[in-house]
């Protein structure tokens, strides 16, 4: 309201509010106007609004992901106001002191109608201006140019950073590592109009979470923390943490896009947790091959050696539950490959449970012995990488990991499918006739031939024309995409190069042996669904 208001009509509210005659001026003796109280309170109206405008502009840009990592690791609300939020808006913050100390400096017509007449620098220029003339006027304009060169000299100022660490002062300790807890949940969280609704016992300590973006992987991560606070049930072993705030629970939490604090160094980002340890956050440095960047500041870094920083910082806290949230998105290939093998070792030597999101299927089953696939806020499966990738319950959970190849079809009478038009010899493992199935083979099983060979046909061997539609060098073998109807397509990858011409038709081979089929329990599942709403419309 002061910036929308001219100085004089601000003077006048103030007037009202802390004037002679009103009930906090009278109060007090009505010594709020014509004095140096009445400069104080005229200059604050006036210059504190450029204060808080930079102060809420400044807080509102902070990532919200750096205070729930200080939460996971152990800071409560306040103590992550003072040293991660405050910290981080410091030079903004800063720059509306500036601005509001200038203001202040410079304020007129507020001072000229609280305080009367009062002794401000800038209302006692006027003064000398209107009654001697400019000449008078030299001494205050010059002192009040070097004050104000003065602050804004002092706001430019950096603040002292953080001294420089000595490891060689400090003793190596090794962690305690024992094997975590295995992670159960039963979690629903609603935001807007999406609605996170999961639940999961694991059998192993490594999950890996697959979906697309927006099906809820980070949103279930932020709940598995505590930072949503209660929103279900979660276990870790023996202990329920469901009522436990994030800064209670024992869990390393790493944000997706490296959530480190800008303003410390690599030590001190380390020594960051509440329960860390001097020892421990060498041998960590040291065993993530950190050390000689430990005086180095974030963006002193590479994305790999921020990732390093952002899980020694969590194995610092020693969690029991490790929780990653597309840890390895944002890096280049081959670092990305590293880092993937050094948290596998790590999972190993340390025994912890880990909970990693990612759209990475390879990424998935490399990390975890045991993958859930969700979109929409949904459980589609669940279970052991080969039972997923071999069995996949749909199209969708099929594209999610990868698998290409992937048909729906029906048996048409013993050891054949239909699919699309075309009849696949297999083993239909004894289902009956037009039951609803799903069949893959892996493209690296598949053979191409051309129609002319006269070769005897191998009885444990399918074949089927088809027209080669595309083919790709893709480097290391040759991709290629192969029409046996108008909707079924089949991808072929040889490691031979091969002259085939694109157009013309050509033999696949299967051996039945290499062909999975399964039933297709989405179809059985809407015919049920199908059958319920008949009955129920005829009740």
């Amino acid at each position: 309201l002061p910036l929308a208001l001219p100085p004089v009509m601000g003077g006048i509210i103030v007037v009202y509010l802390v004037g002679p005659y009103s009930f906090l001026g009278s109060h007090l003796g009505r010594q709020l106007t014509n004095s140096a109280y009445g400069i104080v309170i005229a200059m604050t109206f006036s210059a504190a609004p450029f204060l808080i405008l930079s102060a809420r502009a400044a807080f509102a840009t902070i990532d919200p992901a750096l205070l729930d990592v200080a939460a996971t690791l152990g800071h409560s609300e306040f103590s992550r106001f003072l040293r991660v939020a405050v910290p981080v808006a410091g030079p903004e913050i800063r720059a509306g002191m500036t601005m509001s100390w200038l203001r202040a400096f410079g304020e007129y017509g507020a001072v000229t109608i609280l305080a009367y007449n009062p002794a401000s620098l800038p209302i006692y220029t006027v003064n000398e201006f209107m009654a001697r003339g400019i000449s008078p006027t030299l001494a205050p304009t010059m002192l009040a140019l070097l004050v104000a060169g003065a602050v804004v000299l002092v706001s430019r100022t950096r603040l002292p950073r953080f001294g420089h660490v000595d490891l060689e002062k400090i003793t190596l300790e090794s962690p305690a590592l024992t094997r975590s807890a295995r992670l159960d949940f039963d979690v629903a969280r609603r935001l807007g109009a999406f609605h996170l609704r999961l639940q999961h016992a694991s059998r192993s300590d490594n999950i890996a979470v697959l979906g697309p973006s927006g099906s809820g992987k980070s949103v279930l991560l932020r709940a598995l923390a505590g930072i949503y606070g209660p929103v279900g049930t979660v276990t870790f072993g023996d202990d329920d943490v469901s009522a436990m705030r994030p800064e209670q629970r024992p869990v390393g939490y790493v944000a997706q896009g490296f959530s480190l604090f800008a303003h410390l160094t690599v030590w001190h980002n380390l020594m960051f947790p509440t329960n860390a340890r001097p020892g421990i956050a060498r041998y960590w440095l040291r065993h993530l091959k950190l050390e000689g960047l430990e005086n180095h500041y974030p963006s002193q870094l590479s994305g790999g050696q921020r990732q390093r920083v952002a899980l020694a910082q969590v194995l610092c806290h020693s969690p029991e539950v490790l929780l990653l949230d597309e840890p390895f998105s944002a890096l280049d290939m081959p670092i990305r490959r590293e880092l993937q093998r050094e948290l596998r070792s790590l999972q190993r030597e340390t025994g912890i449970a880990t909970v990693i999101v990612t759209h990475d299927p390879e990424e998935a089953a490399f990390l975890a012995q045991e993958i859930i696939v969700i979109d929409d806020g949904r459980l589609l499966q669940s279970g052991t990488n080969r039972n997923l990738f071999s069995r996949p319950v749909s199209r969708d959970v099929a594209r999610l990991l990868g698998i290409s190849n992937l048909h729906s079809a029906r048996t048409t009478g013993a050891g054949l499918l239909g699919s699309d038009g075309t009849h696949i010899a297999v083993d239909t493992g004894g289902y009956a006739r037009d039951t609803p199935v799903l069949w893959s083979i892996r493209p690296e099983r598949i053979g191409v031939r051309s129609p002319g060979d006269g070769s005897d046909p191998d009885p444990s061997v399918t074949q089927v024309t088809g027209t080669l539609i595309d083919l790709a060098d893709v480097g290391t073998a040759i991709d290629l995409y192969v029409a046996l109807g108008d909707e079924l397509e089949l991808h072929v990858r040889l490691t031979n190069a091969v002259d085939l011409g694109i157009g013309e038709p050509y033999v696949v081979t299967m051996n039945r042996d290499d062909i999975e089929v399964w039933e297709d329990l989405g179809v059985r599942e809407e015919a049920n669904a199908a059958t319920e709403g008949r009955l129920h419309r005829s009740r």
